[in-house]
């Protein structure tokens, strides 16, 4: 009984399926775990921090202006008394919001024109490629700002100029996974026996496109924060007094020679939420790359 206990464990540890194999190789991964954790507490932060944090974002206090780092503020006050780490940690919902609803967006819109540019080439391939190639054309951030300026300041603006720059990197993407895979066997095959093209694309391409579209999404995650952050600093996004950690960067400009802390600390955490996401882009890339054994 123990031995067939014991054949049935090894059976098992021999079978190795693709998400097992990707657990396996995203683990040797140490920087990307260590970014993992820190995304995982961010997460954590933007759903309880409001429920956490000592004081209220918009809490006055004009006998403290300007106090620096100490047991009672931990990063200090601003300009009006409020408790500095009390809205970095409020803030962390805001920049998480835009860069999901922003990324999230983009790569919806540039799947599926990446999908149908691909799939079906032609005209149909040439005008969204060259509407691409228009946009990438001009710096995200440039573009970014243009889209705003049109549609006017304000974080929902800010989540729609942030996807529209977005889309054109997801649709190549896709679009090159898609060239690569219509020619298939099993696409062939389905084509033949009468398979409609949508459930072609999206039960036999697609995913086949969704591990680069992973790791492409959580590296557009961290670009996508740092632009809306940016939008805020220039003051075309968040207006005050919201938390958000472009403003508050902005807002502590002022006092760089005086209160060096009401920036730094915003700046550290658009720091290291940036560079999370994009370690964890990196090791997702290697965790899914069928070339790599090791």
């Amino acid at each position: 009984m123990k031995e067939k206990k014991k054949v049935q464990t090894e059976n098992q540890e021999r079978i190795k399926t693709p998400f097992s194999e990707m657990v396996r190789k995203f683990k040797k991964q140490k920087n990307a775990v260590v970014a993992l954790c820190f995304i995982i507490f961010l997460i954590f932060l933007a759903f309880f921090g409001s429920k956490i944090v000592p004081y209220g974002i918009n809490e006055y206090d004009y006998n403290a202006i300007l106090q620096g780092p100490s047991m009672k503020h931990l990063f200090g006050t601003d300009e009006f008394g409020r408790d500095l780490f009390s809205r970095i940690v409020c803030g962390t919902r805001i920049s998480l919001a835009v860069g999901f609803g922003a990324v999230t967006v983009g790569a919806v819109c540039g799947t599926i024109l990446g999908l149908l540019a691909g799939y079906y080439g032609g005209w149909i391939d040439s005008i969204i490629m060259r509407i691409c190639d228009v946009l990438f054309a001009f710096p995200g951030l440039i573009l970014a700002i243009a889209i705003v300026a049109i549609l006017g300041s304000g974080m929902t603006n800010v989540v729609i100029a942030v996807a529209v720059f977005s889309t054109p990197t997801f649709a190549r993407l896709v679009r090159s996974k898609t060239l690569t895979l219509k020619n298939s066997v099993f696409v062939l095959a389905a084509r033949n026996i009468g398979v409609s093209d949508a459930r072609i694309l999206f039960h036999h391409i697609l995913p086949g496109a969704i591990p680069d579209i992973i790791v492409q999404y959580s590296m557009s995650f961290g670009s996508s924060i740092l632009t809306a952050s940016s939008l805020s600093f220039l003051g075309m996004g968040a207006q005050p007094p919201t938390p958000e950690w472009g403003l508050l960067l902005s807002n502590g400009r002022n006092y760089m020679t005086s209160a060096m802390y009401v920036t730094i600390f915003p700046g550290l955490a658009i720091f290291l939420t940036v560079l999370s996401f994009n370690l964890l882009g990196d090791g997702l890339r290697d965790a899914l790359d069928p070339k790599l054994s090791d």
